[in-house]
């Protein structure tokens, strides 16, 4: 089993790297998520992360990237939930990659 050390603690994660349970989840988590994928964690990360749980909050599931881009943009506007803002934040990946920082299960249409 593959595992994350966070301030001392061993979360779980599957063998693509996303958290077992959604429970384990925490800033401290996100950030250590972002450093293993060469990632510094900024506001504008941050601003989708947060996008993200509320969706998953919402819908119990995780977004594919058209269903995102069309969240981003209804909430946040067209100039962020856009593919360009988000393929940038996200390294060309943004429903696979924000998903795993904001601890949510693999989008189930990604490969």
């Amino acid at each position: 089993m593959n595992t994350l050390d966070v301030e001392g603690r061993q979360i779980a994660l599957d063998k693509d790297g996303y958290l077992l349970r959604l429970d384990d989840w925490s800033a401290a988590v996100a950030a250590a998520l972002a450093e293993r994928e060469g990632l510094v964690l900024l506001a504008s990360h941050w601003e989708i992360l947060d996008l993200l749980r509320a969706f998953h909050d919402e819908f119990q599931l995780s977004p594919a990237t058209r269903p995102l881009i069309k969240y981003v943009a209804l909430k946040l506007g067209p100039e962020k939930g856009n593919s360009l803002h988000l393929n940038h934040l996200f390294q060309g990946t943004p429903a696979k990659l924000a998903a795993k920082l904001a601890g949510l299960p693999k989008p189930s249409n990604c490969l």
